[in-house]
């Protein structure tokens, strides 16, 4: 009996890992329109060594992806987790420390949100009577804004949940779902007439011995996409566009430059918009759906400084700016401070974060300007002395699925269209349970569970 063919399109971390799982049960395809596989992981060479300019961290508290690099064969040696964790924001033209004991920016520690100075006097005192304000019920989801804003003020949303928020997903706190992207103060306002007495009782319960938060891996990220690559060898084909995927009676066929091929599953792990090209032919309701799924542009400019030209450089991991401060840079992550295997390269290395939903000025500038007017707001906020002696922009177009209001419930309906006939499409990616590396990891495992399961369940 022949072995089932399944394809797999797209070849970020999810496909990758994906197609890694499913390489023994079948005989796997993995189909990568651009030239190199690992999506949004990429190392490059940068003065005397790699750096990560695109994805550079994977969430420890999230197993998933430790699994996947100790199923892979790395080490614990390999693994680096960072030597500095003191969070900067840039507010009013200066630098302020992050108040310790925030939930993705809301605060659960009143004191140390007072001694941070973060928030005017009036502000602060609006945000402390939280716990004595009445409880607003309210059916179904919520912004961002609309929850975090009514019980702790709007200065709150934009000067600690929005720079936080924005790093991760770019987006704009007005629109996003607070279900989806702060779960546990979604869960603390669900469950308590106080968020901050919520917040506080979940702290108390997942208590834990502390540790690191995140890790990478020495020498980038890019060896994992060396690994999952090595593993598939010629399974992988790169600049191999797929232009739809066509249901057929026990399988799928999917249009190729070169053809048609036929298989008996396909997961897709590419942005909903791509995913909804690619299904609206036979699967309208469902591309409809992937279709209503906006994603954010976003882009790192990669800095090197020489050491002479940075004594002033904080003890921080990163600075993150607020939008209503007007500045090109999101987030600055400080390389030679976070990560120890990069403190001791012989330039000081720094990465900027551009580029929001609602907010493109980086982005539409072309890369001489876009670095001349980046490494200028960096070196203003750190002190350095001067110019980046290497700069390097890379973009990333549609990198980061918006979990607008709705989200879970626009997940809930696509998980039902997936049950109906036709069958056998699998859809992973970004839009599901997280945009971190360790959230692609699991859902590369959900992805190969879920075909096995089906396969098996064909041949019975």
């Amino acid at each position: 009996m022949s072995r089932p063919r399944i394809a797999v399109i797209g070849g970020g971390l999810t496909g990758l890992a994906t197609a890694w799982h499913l390489r023994a049960d079948a005989e796997v395809v993995l189909l990568e329109a651009a030239g190199r596989p690992g999506g949004q992981i990429r190392t490059i060479e940068l003065e005397d060594g790699p750096l990560d300019v695109g994805a550079d961290a994977l969430l420890l508290r999230q197993p998933a992806g430790r699994e996947l690099l100790h199923a892979l064969g790395f080490g614990e040696d390999e693994l680096v987790t960072p030597r500095a964790s003191r969070v900067l924001l840039w507010l009013d033209r200066r630098l302020r420390e992050l108040p310790a004991g925030t939930v993705f920016g809301v605060p659960t520690d009143l004191g140390a949100l007072a001694r941070s100075r973060v928030l005017s006097p009036g502000d602060l005192a609006y945000a402390a009577s939280e716990r004595v304000r009445p409880r607003r019920q309210v059916v179904g989801d919520r912004s961002v804004s609309d929850l975090v804003g009514e019980r702790f003020g709007r200065a709150v949303v934009e000067r600690l949940v929005d720079p936080l928020l924005g790093g991760v997903y770019a987006g704009d706190p007005a629109r996003l779902s607070a279900q989806a992207t702060l779960a546990p103060v979604w869960e603390a306002a669900a469950d308590h007439r106080s968020v901050l007495d919520g917040l506080r009782a979940q702290r108390r319960r997942t208590a834990r011995g502390g540790g690191p938060v995140f890790a990478t891996v020495r020498d980038g990220l890019g060896r994992v996409v060396e690994r999952l690559s090595t593993a598939l060898g010629d399974r992988i084909r790169t600049h191999s566009p797929v232009r739809s995927v066509r249901a057929r009676r026990g399988g799928v066929v999917l249009h190729l430059d070169e053809g048609p091929e036929v298989f008996d599953r396909a997961v897709l792990a590419v942005p909903p918009a791509a995913a909804a090209a690619l299904l609206a032919a036979d699967w309208p309701a469902l591309a409809r759906e992937l279709a209503g799924v906006r994603s954010a542009s976003v882009g790192v400019v990669a800095l090197a400084y020489a050491a002479g030209d940075a004594m002033a450089l904080p003890d921080a991991s990163g600075v993150l700016v607020p939008r209503t401060e007007g500045r090109l840079t999101k987030a600055i992550t400080v390389g030679a401070v976070k990560w120890p295997h990069l403190a001791s390269r012989e330039r000081v290395l720094l990465r900027a974060s551009v580029g929001r939903i609602d907010d493109h000025r980086a982005l539409d500038l072309d890369d001489d300007e876009l670095v001349e007017r980046v490494d200028a707001e960096v070196r203003w906020a750190l002190g350095l002395s001067a110019p980046a002696r290497e700069r390097v922009v890379t973009r990333w177009p549609d990198a980061l699925p918006q979990y607008d209001v709705g989200h879970q419930a626009r997940l809930d309906r696509i998980h039902h269209l997936l049950t109906q006939r036709p069958g056998g499409v699998h859809l992973g990616g970004a839009m599901f349970d997280g945009v971190g590396l360790s959230a692609r990891a699991a859902d590369a495992a959900r992805l190969a569970a879920e075909v096995r399961e089906e396969l098996a369940s064909s041949t019975r």
